[in-house]
């Protein structure tokens, strides 16, 4: 059974190579369409994808069924996230990749990579529709998924530059480990963990929103335990209140 899982999984990563072209391919879209539009008018675009994201963010906040798990999520892993610094390795990257392949951009490739890679790795779509992948492959929520990254990739890159193209690679990886290991997340998450999951992806989605909106910049890349945070706190709760 496990082989068979993992050949499944081999075979259906073809859903994240979807997801990936599409964001490469927005990308390109998104640079050519960049070079023709006056600068006021990429700081609207932004700001409307921040308004998108930040009501995105709290629609998918609003489905828990008790805030205290994404509440608890949070605070404890922003503790682990400002411990390990995620946020600063992140960066780290995109600035390497920014003296490498974007010289010129003035710090605009390291944010479109940061932001792109944090957008497009939070939210359900990336875990559910890779479980399902693997599991099955079935490869329409991937296919969904890709479209709405590609036609955001647009947007970010006319306004952000190559560095969102960038972001694919991390997509990549995390999505494939995902299809990959879809036997075990299968295994271990129940619909209610999953639903408290994503209730704190949508508030960092909220937060990625606040940035791109220039209300408040938090380091949102430090809260990433707290999706996979969440569904244990979940799981104990359930252990202890059963």
């Amino acid at each position: 059974m496990p082989n068979m899982i993992a050949t499944k999984g081999r075979m259906a990563v073809k859903g994240t190579l979807i997801n990936t072209a599409a964001i490469f391919a927005g990308t390109f879209v998104g640079l050519l369409a960049g070079n023709r539009y006056p600068d006021k008018m990429k700081e609207t675009v932004m700001s409307g994808l921040g308004l998108v994201t930040s009501i995105i963010g709290i629609k998918m906040a609003l489905q828990s069924e008790n805030i205290l798990y994404p509440l608890a999520g949070i605070a404890l892993g922003a503790i682990a996230g400002e411990m390990i610094d995620i946020d600063f390795w992140i960066n780290r990257l995109g600035d390497f990749l920014e003296k490498n392949f974007g010289k010129q951009s003035q710090g605009l490739f390291a944010r479109g990579f940061v932001t792109a890679t944090l957008l497009f790795c939070i939210g359900p779509m990336a875990i559910i529709g890779g479980i399902q992948d693997g599991l099955t492959g079935d490869f329409s929520t991937l296919a969904a998924k890709a479209t709405i990254d590609g036609f955001t990739s647009i947007a970010f890159a006319s306004s952000l530059g190559p560095g969102v193209g960038f972001s694919a690679l991390p997509v990549f990886v995390y999505q494939g480990a995902i299809t990959l290991g879809a036997g075990f997340f299968d295994r271990v998450l129940s619909a209610e963990m999953v639903t408290e999951m994503t209730a704190a992806g949508g508030l960092l989605l909220f937060a990625i929103g606040l940035g791109l909106l220039e209300v408040k910049k938090i380091r949102v890349a430090n809260l990433l335990p707290a999706i996979f945070l969440t569904p244990v706190i979940c799981y104990l709760a359930g252990l202890i209140g059963g």
